[in-house]
């Protein structure tokens, strides 16, 4: 392959997506044109077709010197970048894209070409794609979780440090209802778990394949208890769509399906999504937001007669 034929550029509509992004997101953007250029040739890869970006990172469209399709996934170099790798060297493709090599110092991950216009969001049937998420979480719970990656254990301990500070800007209803999240986090807290988690399943990062009809993209790896798992997909879809009207139903009819696809106990399952609204309520208050979101409050009203732990 040669130099001229990787004058690659990328949109500079998709670079603006981080632009406003900290110092290190700003000087990763200005490496990427170098760093793609770099593993597209190392990988011996063709750009073809639309580049797109998301939440993770750029996403390049190629094919491989053996024709076959692949995507080329670009990421800032991070501890949650290198988690990914991680997960997805594990899982091998069972449940996931197949992670078919990786640069892990320069956030580079070539990765199978997955439908990208296809979300399970576009399943009219919400038992059906609820149910696709529980066969995929539990195909991902299956395996072990590999050294290196962050452990529950440690996110509590980040949430029970800030808890003080949260309780001093939040108004009186929600420190209440903060202060019950934390009581049955420390209940739980003896038990983290050991399962390797996906951490964030929601409906938009399960596309369609060839390969399986359903996969998994965007993991972001964690060790700890399946119910830390389940949050995503519960809230997805309805939380942003203000003509919803029975969403405590959509979160109690997905939880019960969920919880009994996987097993769980639907207490310890319920306490540990209360877990996920605590961690959630913690990064709003640091990113500025001092409140208890709607549809935090609606998860925590929904799944109230579900749980059975202190209160």
């Amino acid at each position: 392959m040669t130099d001229r034929d990787l004058q690659f550029v990328i949109p500079t509509g998709v670079l603006s997506t981080f632009e406003t992004g900290d110092e290190a997101t700003r000087e990763w953007l200005s490496m990427l044109p170098t760093v793609a250029r770099d593993l597209l040739r190392r990988w011996e890869l063709q750009p073809e077709g639309a580049i797109r970006s998301g939440d993770a990172g750029v996403v390049v469209p190629v094919r491989r010197a053996d024709g076959t399709r692949a995507a080329l996934k670009l990421q800032l170099p991070r501890a949650e970048t290198t988690a990914a790798i991680l997960g997805l060297v594990q899982w091998n493709g069972r449940g996931t894209v197949r992670l078919l090599d990786s640069d892990p110092d320069r956030g580079g991950m070539l990765l199978e070409r997955l439908n990208g216009d296809r979300t399970l969001e576009a399943v009219e049937d919400d038992d059906d794609a609820i149910r696709v998420v529980g066969g995929l979480l539990t195909r991902l719970h299956s395996v072990p979780a590999p050294g290196g990656l962050p452990h529950l254990s440690k996110a509590l301990s980040a949430m029970v440090d800030d808890i003080p500070a949260a309780m001093r800007v939040l108004e009186s209803d929600d420190r209440a209802r903060l202060d019950r999240w934390a009581h049955i986090v420390a209940e739980l807290g003896a038990d983290p778990g050991n399962s390797l988690l996906h951490w964030d399943l929601h409906y938009g990062n399960v596309l369609a394949a060839d390969r399986e009809p359903w996969l998994a993209i965007d993991p972001e790896p964690l060790v700890g208890d399946p119910g830390f798992d389940l949050w995503p997909a519960l809230d997805s879809g309805w939380s942003t769509d203000e003509t919803v009207t029975d969403a405590p139903r959509i979160v109690r009819r997905r939880f019960d399906i969920l919880t009994e696809m996987l097993g769980l106990d639907r207490g310890r399952a319920a306490g540990w999504t209360l877990a996920r609204l605590l961690q959630n309520v913690l990064w709003d208050i640091e990113d500025g937001h001092p409140a208890i979101s709607t549809p935090a409050k609606t998860v925590d009203n929904a799944l109230a007669i579900r749980s059975n732990l202190s209160s």
